[in-house]
C-alpha cells in the first residue's frame, strides 16, 4: 500500500466511477481542482481510494472522497482520510472541514469531525457539513 499525491486528471477518473458513474465525466471536476492537492491510496500499483484537499490559509475542505466499491470495507480510505488530515495538521491547518453525506457521517465521527447545523442537498443526496478544529 503506498499513499501519494496523485494528478487532478487521475482524481477524476475515480470521482467518476464511484461517485457519479451514470454522469458525465465532467460532472466530477471542481473549478478549483488545479488548486487542490490530490492523494491516492494505491494497492499492488492501483489507485484504489482518492481524495482532495484545499487549503485556504489555516483552514483546509477534503472533498470528493472515493473508493472503489470492491475495495470499500478494508481500510484503504480510512488509511487515506488519516493520512491527508496529518498532512493538513502538519501544515498547521487549524479547521478541517467536507461536505459529507449523511449516511457516511457516522465515518467521519470517528476522525472527529462533527456535525454542524448546516445542511442542503445535491443531485437528490443529503449532505450534512462536518468539521474538525485541530
Amino acid at each position: 500500500m503506498d499513499i501519494r499525491r496523485i494528478s487532478k486528471e487521475d482524481a477524476w477518473q475515480i470521482r467518476h466511477e464511484v461517485m457519479w458513474p451514470d454522469r458525465e465525466l465532467d460532472y466530477v471536476k471542481l473549478p478549483d481542482d488545479g488548486q487542490g492537492i490530490h492523494y491516492g491510496l494505491f494497492v499492488e500499483g492501483r489507485l484504489v481510494s482518492a481524495v482532495s484537499l484545499f487549503v485556504e490559509q489555516d483552514t483546509a475542505q477534503f472533498r470528493k472522497f472515493a473508493t472503489l466499491e470492491q475495495e470499500q470495507g478494508k481500510g484503504y480510505g480510512s488509511k487515506l482520510l488519516s493520512h491527508v488530515m496529518n498532512e493538513a495538521r502538519a501544515q498547521g491547518i487549524g479547521r478541517i472541514w467536507c461536505n459529507a453525506r449523511q449516511s457516511k457521517a457516522g465515518f467521519y465521527a470517528k476522525f472527529g469531525l462533527k456535525e454542524t447545523d448546516q445542511r442542503f442537498a445535491k443531485g437528490g443526496i443529503e449532505y450534512v457539513i462536518m468539521e474538525t478544529s485541530t
